[in-house]
């Protein structure tokens, strides 16, 4: 059961206009972690209200457990350090979105970087796989796709920037959650508020994209599992196996 909580930073959540466009990504190693929303333009006003009133927080911490090639990938979701980024994620594998879908992403040349999945245009084969991370959630309550904002709570303060990088913002404090290998984050295109459900685990220390991209979580057990994706290998199923009660909506 969900319930529900109110947080003196929610009134910064609420106050997000989103405006979203679609990018390209490559396989690079100092490419963006590119989710390519495929809308190009804002969604309406009563549209971006909703989806903000609707935003799912973690308020602690949560486990999920995936399961890739037969074998579980334990990863701890931080609620304490970015609430919303993990709200969503709890959430959207609460609701089954990532049963089925692929990691259509995998660069490790010339470098270890990233496996990269969610999509969930994945599930259909029949969707050409030059498509395959231009999908985003589409919340049913709404009948919209659901987007987040940027997330990223500097080192050492009582909560997160959002939507904005901490370069933008004008910090250069570290965050307080890294891209250290085995961490978990969102997918966005070249605009701050544009993740929705993919997301990508750091397969390398990656501090260059610190700053820029909401993390939200570690991978504590099956690291090696995560090494051996492969392109188009899929997530069996997604299970949140503690911590569900932490799951509130943001209001």
């Amino acid at each position: 059961m969900m319930k529900t909580a109110k947080f003196g930073w929610i009134s910064l959540v609420l106050a997000i206009v989103l405006f979203l466009g679609s990018c390209t990504s490559t396989d690079s190693v100092s490419s963006e972690i590119a989710s390519s929303p495929a809308e190009s333009s804002s969604p309406s006003a009563s549209k971006q209200e909703t989806a903000a009133l609707e935003l799912s927080a973690l308020a602690g911490k949560a486990t999920v457990e995936l399961r890739v090639n037969g074998s579980a990938i334990v990863i701890e979701v931080n609620g304490d350090d970015a609430p919303i980024t993990a709200g969503n994620f709890v959430d959207l594998v609460q609701r089954g979105v990532y049963d089925g879908t692929v990691f259509h992403r995998v660069v490790r040349e010339p470098e270890p970087f990233v496996v990269q999945g969610g999509d969930p245009l994945s599930k259909n084969p029949d969707i050409p796989t030059q498509q395959l991370g231009t999908g985003s959630f589409t919340d049913p309550s709404t009948g919209a796709a659901r987007y987040i904002p940027l997330e990223i709570k500097p080192s050492g303060a009582d909560e997160p920037v959002y939507s904005s990088t901490l370069a933008d913002a004008g910090i250069s404090d570290p965050p307080q959650l890294q891209h250290s290998r085995g961490a978990v984050a969102m997918a966005r295109s070249q605009f701050p508020d544009s993740a929705s459900a993919q997301f990508y685990i750091a397969l390398a220390d990656l501090p260059f994209l610190d700053g820029s991209y909401a993390v939200f979580g570690t991978v504590t057990s099956g690291m090696e599992v995560v090494d051996a994706i492969q392109q188009g290998d899929v997530i069996e199923s997604a299970e949140v196996t503690e911590g569900l009660d932490n799951l509130t909506t943001a209001s």
